[in-house]
């Protein structure tokens, strides 16, 4: 059986999780929520009274985590960065519920030997008590040490185009030097993102901020932009990660509306950190 075979047929075990107000509030401030404190929207996202999940809080629901090393699925884990995330909800998020997942690999885009492979695991996450889904959350991994896998070779989707004109709004969103040590603990603790020594045995000069809390802080972006029209939201969202940003970082994020679709891009100075962006809203 080839490596590809292997991991195609790799199974995860079922994922439960019990959330509440405290860890919806936890991700929000993950991502950036409550700065200002006095902004009403801001503090309706981590604040008990009134409180709302973000949508780009369902990344972090029923989530494996780091599986790449914890569940050794035989792909080098200190080689592997986040290439893209996508989600879609099935309904709105509710601040606390029981959940269930069983995350699988539906994907593999083998660069050939030494160039790397992207590894797509996507899981549908469900209320525990009525099996009602809430969520899908497809996401895309660079494994730069896993080349060859000796599969087929498949060329991965074309990414999103972007609007052939200039952004309808540009929102610059600042990230918090604290950022990765408060958003890993919504469940992502690879050490790259706090790990001095293991940043740079990954060829980083220093810890990289999570692309999920990059994600993050973009949703709020759109959804910050939006919030003068109540009767919509984000419904699906889709993007890659293109270059690292680090904790501290101030993102420059573009946005282009057309009707119900949000396209997107984010950089720290001129350099691209997220590209192809696409939102749809509901």
């Amino acid at each position: 059986m080839s490596r590809y075979d292997e991991l195609m047929a790799f199974r995860f075990p079922e994922i439960v999780q019990d959330y509440g107000a405290r860890e919806t509030i936890l991700y929000a401030l993950g991502v950036g929520a409550g700065d200002p404190p006095d902004d009403p929207w801001e503090l309706r996202h981590v604040y008990e009274d009134g409180l709302m999940a973000l949508p780009t809080m369902a990344v972090v629901l029923a989530y494996p985590g780091n599986w790449y090393r914890t569940l050794s699925p035989g792909l080098d884990d200190t080689l592997i960065v986040h290439a893209s995330e996508r989600f879609e909800l099935h309904r709105p998020l509710p601040v606390a519920a029981t959940l269930v997942a069983t995350p699988r690999i539906v994907a593999i885009y083998d660069k050939g030997v030494g160039r790397g492979a992207l590894v797509v695991s996507e899981r549908v996450i469900a209320d525990r008590s009525t099996g009602e889904a809430l969520a899908t959350v497809t996401q895309t991994a660079f494994c730069r040490g896993d080349g060859g896998l000796g599969g087929p070779v498949i060329a991965p989707p074309k990414p999103h185009h972007l609007p052939d004109r200039n952004p309808d709004t540009t929102v610059d969103m600042p990230t918090s030097s604290r950022s990765a040590l408060i958003y890993r603990l919504s469940g992502d603790d690879n050490p790259l993102h706090v790990d001095p020594e293991f940043a740079r045995a990954a060829g980083f000069p220093k810890p990289i901020l999570h692309g999920l809390a990059t994600y993050g802080h973009v949703g709020r972006a759109i959804s910050k932009a939006l919030r003068g029209d109540s009767s919509v939201s984000i419904k699906t969202m889709d993007c890659r990660f293109t270059a690292p940003v680090f904790p501290g970082d101030v993102l420059s994020i573009s946005l282009w509306r057309d009707d119900n679709v949000v396209s997107f891009r984010a950089k720290v100075g001129e350099r691209v950190v997220v590209d192809n962006g696409l939102a749809t809203l509901a």
